[in-house]
């Protein structure tokens, strides 16, 4: 959480309580079964109106932030949804957003696209791992070629997430002029979505085929080759899986420990044993370093910094790595209760095992911060 927020950012922040409260219990996640909808698109609509897909959007294209710092507030946003593993498609349509904002204006226009978004009319994924690979947005096994006055695409993406729920597909794919990406409708001759088994109870993933799937020159977004709007969509993908742990963090710390103070053990709350006060310790500061290398890389994005891709895989490397052993530890104090399928422990745990693993492992942004370190100071590493 922001140290300090302003009376705007405090309202965001309560109606996204509110309405994760009211309309997505933890009941009702543990009690989905596999093939049901995570999510109603009145639940997203509702949450579009409240602004959780038009922080990253300039006022000029339908967007707004309440702080005038959108990365900042999508972050507050994304925190109290995951301080409740809420489902939705938070993620993925704002990394969306990320890249249709900052390629506009140097390739076709997304206007519509972007408004329609905003407003949680329609949604989007992004659509950039391929089967069997590991985190990597080049270069694409699917191919996009030109034929017949358009574009064909061919081949799979999969790790999808929301695929079934998406409207549209930003897909990477290589061209002859590098990697590009284009804007898919889901409903495309050719485009099949087959669910994929997910860990995380809320969240459902697919894998999307192209079959000489066509769409016109239009549907591309930017330019082919740069990178750079690439980059600006993962660390918005970064930002907000981390501020969801960092909700989720928080929530499930609390809970642990209420219930060490509640829990008796040879007349004795366990909260009273000198061990145990230990461990509460270490992942209270542990828990406070996730929130401090969160807030930093989110500031550095927002701002559009140099030094954004390096703070941003700082990020995922500390939270990535720490949120999983915290909450092991929360489920280790709890004794068997802990382990059991009716308590919230499995779920918190369940996505901050998947997310450790989506969009680059810690070792992943370990290796990158490596290569930024070494890279020479006249290639550059900003995102702009």
């Amino acid at each position: 959480m922001e140290l300090a927020l302003s009376p705007d950012q405090k309202l965001l922040q309560k109606s996204a309580r509110g309405l994760r409260e009211k309309e997505c219990s933890l009941d009702r996640i543990r009690g989905l079964e596999d093939g049901e909808l995570r999510w109603s698109r009145d639940w997203w609509r509702k949450g579009a109106e409240l602004g959780w897909a038009a922080t990253v959007v300039p006022e000029e294209l339908g967007g707004g932030s309440v702080s005038g710092e959108g990365v900042r507030d999508l972050a507050l946003i994304a925190e109290e949804l995951g301080a409740g593993v809420a489902p939705g498609p938070l993620l993925p349509v704002n990394a969306v957003l990320a890249g249709l904002v900052h390629a506009h204006g140097t390739g076709p226009d997304h206007s519509a696209e972007i408004e329609s978004l905003v407003a949680g009319e329609t949604v989007a994924s992004w659509a950039v791992y391929e089967p069997g690979g590991e985190w990597t947005a080049e270069p694409p096994g699917l191919t996009a070629t030109p034929a017949g006055g358009g574009i064909v695409l061919e081949g799979v993406k999969d790790r999808v997430e929301d695929a079934a729920q998406s409207d549209l597909f930003l897909v990477t794919a290589a061209t002859a002029q590098g990697t590009a990406q284009f804007l898919v409708p889901a409903s495309a001759p050719g485009v099949t979505v087959t669910p994929q088994w997910s860990l995380d109870l809320s969240r459902a993933f697919g894998e999307v085929r192209f079959e000489g799937v066509q769409v016109g020159e239009d549907a591309l977004v930017g330019v082919p080759g740069d990178l750079r709007t690439v980059e600006r969509q993962l660390q918005i993908a970064i930002v907000v899986q981390c501020a969801e742990l960092c909700g989720g963090l928080d929530r499930i710390f609390d809970l642990t420990t209420r219930w060490a103070f509640d829990r008796y053990s040879f007349g004795r709350p366990l909260a009273s044993y000198q061990a145990l006060k230990h461990r509460f310790a270490d992942m209270r500061t542990w828990i406070e370093a996730c929130h401090a290398t969160t807030q930093a890389a989110a500031g550095a994005v927002q701002a559009a910094a140099p030094d954004a891709p390096r703070l941003v895989s700082v990020a995922k490397a500390y939270v990535g790595d720490r949120a999983p052993v915290i909450l092991q530890d929360c489920v280790q104090l709890h004794g068997g209760i802990g382990v059991t399928w009716e308590h919230d422990l499995h779920l918190y745990l369940r996505r901050a095992v998947l997310d450790q693993s989506l969009y680059g492992t810690p070792r992943d942004h370990r290796l990158r911060l490596a290569d930024l370190a070494s890279a020479r100071p006249a290639e550059g590493n900003d995102p702009r």
